[in-house]
């Protein structure tokens, strides 16, 4: 219980911390997006490897991660744990970029800011209004920022049974608008658990597969001949 409440407590005061951080860059008023976007991705990779560090979690990717950029990374969605890894990892590769997330989670009372703050970029999937505004965003932003890259997870939410659960349709059509490559990206384990058994007292290891860059004709059925070839 108290090892549970432990990490909570660092990871609530951490993101405090970082919300201000964030909020100096989100909220300044000289700064172009590009270099704005660029301040974000870093300061959310150097929250996720604090966390990882208490959590005593390494990640080890396994394929590579493209140098070109303009790139949709679509993500399996498990744990907790996956924006953290995967920030992990676009901050080893000094990537610039965001992430896709339901509007839900800027309502809350406690990530909301968070999510907002650190340049993620909403969708309204039940909105009609709100799927026109997401999509001018997005397009307005690759305008603007050449080195952008997207951060999804196409299933739309975390799936806790086997396998790989049927796509949304919001990933195929942001790289389509946008004229993305996609990269498939496949974090492997039981990450809830990993979590939940976290700290450790010995390091653990979250393996992270990259696959090859693919067209967003049949996203689905490529993400799972990747998947398959991994799993």
């Amino acid at each position: 219980m108290f090892k549970d409440l432990g990490k909570y407590i660092f990871m609530i005061e951490l993101g405090a911390k970082y919300i201000k951080v964030f909020k100096k860059i989100y909220f300044h008023p000289f700064i172009t997006l590009k270099y704005g976007y660029k301040e974000l991705s870093r300061a959310r990779g150097e929250y996720s490897n604090k966390v990882l560090e208490f959590l005593n979690i390494k990640v080890k990717l396994i394929g590579e991660i493209p140098k070109k950029d303009k790139v949709l990374y679509a993500i399996n969605h498990r744990s907790l744990l996956d924006i953290i890894v995967m920030e992990n990892i676009f901050y080893a590769h000094d990537k610039n970029g965001t992430w896709i997330a339901k509007q839900e989670l800027f309502d809350d009372p406690i990530y909301g800011r968070f999510f907002e703050y650190s340049g993620c970029i909403s969708v309204d999937l039940e909105n009609k209004r709100g799927l026109i505004n997401f999509f001018k965003t997005i397009k307005k932003v690759f305008s603007k920022v050449d080195d952008m890259n997207l951060y999804i997870f196409p299933e739309g939410e975390r799936y806790k049974g086997e396998g790989i659960q049927k796509f949304q349709s919001g990933a195929a059509k942001i790289a389509k608008a946008n004229n993305l490559d996609i990269v498939p990206i496949y974090i492997k384990g039981k990450n809830e658990e990993a979590f939940k058994n976290a700290p450790y007292e010995k390091p653990f290891t979250i393996e992270v597969y990259a696959g090859d860059i693919i067209s967003y004709e049949n996203l689905e059925e490529k993400y799972l001949e990747f998947y398959n070839s991994v799993k």
